[in-house]
């Protein structure tokens, strides 16, 4: 196998469409894998299209046709060659050409496509085109002829297989993207080539790891010489010989004594090599095609018994109930192609850091890539995937039913076998829309994607990767037929909470106790350094029209001012509203996940919405677009700590959860204490501790601890092993803080700066945010409580230098306290 990747050398035009002067009849350099987009900021005929309001003026680009262009040198095909020219992805709706004669035509950014090009290869030159038409213009005349289905937001995303959020979403730009989007080689073969490798990998009861290769084979002819196909893992080998003809072919390794793979903070990762050959039975030391895997050993189902509650929806990997602790995730850059290994490996390690071991692949996005995956697999994070469908009626007549059949063949079959591979779901809020929004009406008895959810797909699952649980959808009610328990009951499998954020306060997350939420978030702005790179308006505030263009969210900022004004003062200045509205987004999403948290094992699961934002906007991201971390982000990672304790509402009495997401029993001393804000304990109490392994433990205080004497000046803080939790007895905006309740200093150190702070009244959810003064500012904590008399020094890593005063007051040390009064200068 010879392989010729063509990346080099492609040539882009505008052919038709709304195209303006500054583009029309212009040829530019292209690259590839890449974006048209892309190729036109890069050749200076459009700016960046994340700036201001850049993305109005790009409108033009949803109705255009494009064509690239490559000449390559080549030999035309020998006697008994093959050469093929493959696509790994093509966005979208494109035709190919080969010195002028057509080969073939593409529909779906979800597959990848392979020409058989001898007919066509000349020796010397040849060229190549691959020209795009419309994917918007493709939806609406889909939709035309097959009826129209409800979406979401304006556009018909739902009639063509391309990324739902490439049209625009209420986080992301509908910035419609075209272009070669995976790579593209010549390949030159004869005999037979490994045309899919899928390894099924389990592990039986007594510890002998499973590998159950299967192998298929594509013939340069149809009665094609016998072959013989070898697998290894490690010391394990197996052989299968390929009779004349033959296609298909499974070998079976058996792998004693496996080192088991865990997910994060279960255990370990170890992973194993897997290598696949394909040989003829004359030259079997000389392979025509080779795959290299790594497969880790793991069982992994999903618990749905039903039970006294109703259905619960619990992970278990090699026999052990996991409490699933992650958050959603959306394309790291809207623009896919710029997305590389190593920018992942930030993500994630972000994930990890912030103690998850899930993310969920949202329905709105794509298959993610090898390298997701493989990161995955090498840090234990679980990976829910959705099958590309996603808040819409999908129509299953063809040519959509096709295109849905091939791509999910392929991705399935690609992605089998990848340890961190934890569920395949039928998509996202699709059940949930038919039972809610109106669609049977609409659709008048039309198709609208059920069929997909419930036979399609998961007989697909069953047949290529049995060893992976599916699901119908997200929420959805595991057994329950359509018309039958809702799809997003609380009591029984998946729930999304969107009446916090839309309609109620987030305190109403503690009305359900749902089995497990794989949905549920609240909306606060990027940092400052990322919003002042990427939004110029002058002056900058929370309605200018750059600002307003990067708020997708409907009535976004109505919602964060609604969802701010129980709980905090009001913000008297810019900088205030955008350090107090990032605040509350921490403050929401940590009280949710602390809630159910709280209920495990009947709860088995969070999944906060999102952890990533694909350009600069706010939403519900915890890292934004240019990977810094919001003050969600530090409020997460105390949220999801594998010792936790939490302040709950039980049976009307305010009881201590302490939760423990450990192996080992947490034993210890615990200090319950309410005290004044200036320090003077009212109350106390101390007890012994015990919570068991993978458990929750209530602690009922006793009365005189959570009866303040003054409500406005009181806390209650209870603490065990360095775990700590804090509650007050009214809301922040009606507390009597200290504006002055911190004496702070500020010192250069190796790498940065540290910031020394002391308490001498209470001092609540202490920040420094360090990317005002400096874009490559990174601290290593976040909103620190702290009591009178209390220190925590605050480390900033930056490569700039500056006074370090500037680092002691507002806009860059923050804190409740701080929102009391009007924000203090620098000085």
């Amino acid at each position: 196998m010879a392989r010729t990747f063509l990346h080099e050398g492609w040539l882009l035009s505008a052919m038709r469409g709304p195209v303006p002067d500054a583009v029309r009849g212009r040829t530019v350099q292209a690259a590839v894998p890449g974006s048209v987009h892309l190729d036109l900021m890069a050749a200076g005929l459009i700016p960046d299209p994340y700036l201001d309001r850049v993305e109005e003026e790009l409108v033009w680009m949803h109705r255009t046709d494009w064509q690239y262009r490559l000449t390559f040198e080549a030999t035309a095909a020998q006697a008994g060659e093959r050469v093929d020219l493959a696509f790994d992805g093509l966005d979208t709706v494109a035709a190919i050409t080969l010195n002028g004669r057509p080969i073939g035509t593409t529909a779906n950014m979800h597959r990848s496509y392979r020409f058989d090009v001898r007919p066509h290869l000349v020796d010397g030159a040849n060229e190549l085109t691959v020209g795009f038409t419309s994917a918007l213009q493709h939806a609406e005349d889909t939709e035309a002829a097959l009826g129209r289905r409800e979406h979401v937001y304006p556009h018909p995303f739902n009639m063509v297989r391309k990324m739902a959020c490439g049209f625009g979403w209420d986080w992301g730009p509908d910035l419609q993207t075209a272009g070669i989007w995976k790579p593209v080689r010549l390949e030159r073969w004869h005999t037979a080539r490994l045309d899919r490798v899928r390894p099924l990998v389990t592990v039986e009861p007594d510890g002998t790891g499973v590998v159950e290769v299967h192998a298929d084979v594509e013939r340069a002819v149809a009665d094609g010489p016998e072959l013989v196909l070898t697998a290894e893992v490690g010391a394990c080998r197996a052989r299968a010989v390929l009779a004349a003809g033959d296609t298909t072919a499974v070998l079976r390794l058996t792998v004693p004594d496996v080192r088991l793979w865990w997910p994060a903070g279960y255990g370990d990762q170890p992973l194993y090599d897997l290598r696949v050959a394909l040989a003829t039975a004359e030259r079997h030391e000389d392979p025509l095609d080779t795959v290299d895997r790594r497969v880790g050993f793991r069982n992994i189902t999903v618990d749905t018994t039903p039970d006294e509650t109703g259905t619960p929806f619990a992970f278990v990997v090699n026999g052990t109930r996991i409490f699933a602790k992650g958050a959603n995730w959306i394309p790291d850059d809207h623009f896919l192609t710029r997305i590389t290994r190593e920018r992942l490996e930030r993500r994630v390690d972000q994930a990890l850091a912030a103690h998850m071991n899930m993310l969920r692949i949202w329905g709105g996005g794509i298959y993610e890539t090898d390298d997701f995956y493989d990161v995955c697999d090498e840090r234990g994070v679980l990976v829910w995937q959705d099958f590309p469908f996603a808040c819409a009626a999908y129509p299953e007549e063809e040519p959509l039913r096709g295109e849905v059949e091939a791509e999910a063949r392929e991705n399935v079959a690609r992605l089998a076998g990848h340890p961190s591979l934890a569920l395949w779901n039928g998509g996202n809020e699709n059940l949930w829309g038919y039972a809610d929004w109106g669609w049977p009406e609409q659709l008048a008895g039309r198709t609208w994607g059920l069929g997909y959810y419930t036979d399609l797909l998961p007989r697909i699952v069953a047949e290529l990767d049995p060893t992976t649980p599916y699901a119908d959808g997200s929420p959805y009610t595991p057994g329950a037929p359509v018309g039958g328990i809702h799809p997003n009951d609380e009591n029984h499998g998946t729930r999304h909470e969107w009446e916090v954020w839309n309609r109620l306060d987030y305190t109403a997350y503690r009305h359900h106790v749902p089995r497990f939420c794989s949905e549920f978030g609240f909306q606060g702005p990027p940092t400052w350094a990322t919003l002042t790179r990427w939004i110029h308006d002058e002056p900058l505030t929370q309605t200018s029209p750059a600002f307003l263009l990067h708020q997708k969210a409907e009535d976004g900022n109505g919602k964060l001012d609604r969802g701010m004004a129980p709980h905090l003062p009001t913000p008297r200045s810019f900088t205030d509203w955008h350090w107090a509205t990032q605040l509350n987004q921490a403050r929401a999403v940590a009280f949710g996940v602390e809630h159910f948290r709280s209920w495990w094992p009947r709860t088995a699961g969070t999944l906060v919405w999102q952890l990533n934002d694909c350009w600069p906007v706010t939403s519900w991201a915890a890292v934004d677009s240019d990977e810094r971390p919001k003050p969600l982000w530090y409020a997460l990672r105390r949220a999801y700590a594998p010792r936790m304790l939490t302040f709950q509402p039980r049976s009307g009495r305010l009881v201590l959860a302490a939760v423990n997401d450990t192996d080992e029993p947490w034993t210890g001393r615990l200090v319950l204490e309410r005290q004044t804000f200036e320090g003077v304990v009212l109350a106390g109490a101390k007890v012994d501790l015990r919570v068991g392994p993978r458990s929750v433990v209530l602690v009922e205080p006793d009365d005189a601890l959570l009866t303040p004497e003054e409500v406005r000046q009181e806390v209650l803080m209870a603490s065990s092993e360095g775990v700590r939790a804090i509650h007050t007895f009214c809301e922040d905006r009606d507390l009597a803080y200290r504006p002055d309740a911190l004496s702070v200093q500020a010192h250069a150190v190796p790498g940065g700066y540290r910031i020394d702070v002391r308490a001498t009244s209470f001092a609540r959810d202490v920040a420094v945010l360090a990317d005002h003064v400096a874009h490559d500012a990174i601290v290593d904590d976040m909103l620190v409580t702290l009591l009178p008399g209390e220190t925590h020094s605050f480390h900033v890593h930056t490569s700039r230098i500056f006074d370090p005063a500037v680092l002691t007051a507002a806009p860059v040390l923050r804190s409740v306290n701080s929102l009391c009064h009007p924000t203090p200068e620098i000085g």
